[in-house]
Parts: structure tokens; C-alpha cells; sequence
């Protein structure tokens, strides 16, 4: 099987930012899917899964009602390997385009107070795995990290080229 395109990104190389990982063309539509990335994969600890739960909570409970981007949200949810969240959006913004809006929804995420939208049995299925001040203080991290970072290096994938697969393993040059 064909690795997909999103595993064929160099993970030792990649830095926090919100790099374009997909566009996609549904009928007349284009949407397109960014990687807001937190942590240095494999080099950073992951996010705790209580607080990464929680930030999805909150950011998504923002982003879909925010004036702006609530009509072009189609999606916020967490990675699986916890280093940072997928956004799909409709249209094909630039992910330098996307940066006001995410900077915006994580300082929200740092300051918020207040119970967790959604965190009742009802409404969620592991209501109790939640952790707020966590939540809040890799939020904080983040925000700090978008306002002072290289703004040149944080919007595209580090460029790497695949040398050769051999007996499942990739190797990549930069």
C-alpha cells in the first residue's frame, strides 16, 4: 500500500506551525485540511489526552460559532499521536490566511473559563477526561510560540525529499 500523503511528511523535521497538509475537490467545492501543529513530534512530550480533549472542546465550540469561520468550518479534531489538531475548511485559504483565526481561538482557549462545553454525559463520550488548566496552559505555550516564531519557517513543511524505501522504512533527505 502507498503511505498517504500526510505520513510521507518527514515527522523528524517538522516544527509547530499550520502547514496546508490537503486540498480536496468534493463536486464544485475545494476544502482544505491544515495541520496546526503544537509539539515537535517525536521530540516533544504529546499532549495529555485530558487536555487535548478539552481543547478540542473549546476551540471547536468557538470556532463554530465565531462569525467569521463558522459557515467555513467543516471540521477541528485532534491528531492521533496528540502533537496538534486538523482544520478543514471550506475554499483553499493559505495557511498564513489561517494564522489570525487560530491565534485567535488559542489565546480564547488560554483565557477560558468556566466548565468545559459539552462535558456531560450527555453530550460527550468520556465526559470525565477533561483537564482545563492543562488545556489552558499548552493554549498559553502556543500562543507564545505563533507570536514570537519566524514567521517564515512556520506556515510551510520542511522540504524533504523521500531517497528510497526499503523493507518498509522510509529514509529522507532534506
Amino acid at each position: 500500500m502507498d503511505l498517504i500523503p500526510s505520513f510521507s511528511v518527514d515527522h523528524t523535521k517538522i516544527i509547530p506551525g499550520i502547514f496546508e497538509s490537503r486540498v480536496d475537490t468534493l463536486g464544485a467545492e475545494t476544502v482544505t485540511t491544515f495541520d496546526v501543529r503544537l509539539k515537535r513530534p517525536n521530540r516533544e512530550p504529546e499532549i495529555a489526552p485530558a487536555a487535548m480533549h478539552t481543547m478540542e472542546h473549546v476551540v471547536a465550540t468557538y470556532l463554530r460559532n465565531h462569525p467569521e469561520w463558522k459557515d467555513k468550518l467543516i471540521y477541528w479534531g485532534p491528531m492521533g499521536c496528540l502533537t496538534g489538531f486538523y482544520i478543514i475548511v471550506k475554499g483553499r485559504p493559505a495557511a498564513a490566511d489561517m494564522y489570525p483565526i487560530i491565534l485567535e481561538a488559542f489565546r480564547y482557549m488560554s483565557e477560558y473559563e468556566g466548565e468545559v462545553p459539552g462535558a456531560t454525559p450527555e453530550n460527550c463520550g468520556k465526559y470525565l477526561m477533561h483537564d482545563l488548566p492543562m488545556a489552558k496552559w499548552e493554549a498559553e505555550r502556543y500562543v507564545d510560540y505563533l507570536t514570537h516564531a519566524d514567521k517564515s519557517r512556520i506556515f510551510e513543511y520542511p522540504k524533504t525529499e523521500r531517497l528510497k524505501v526499503n523493507g518498509g522504512r522510509e529514509f529522507f533527505d532534506s
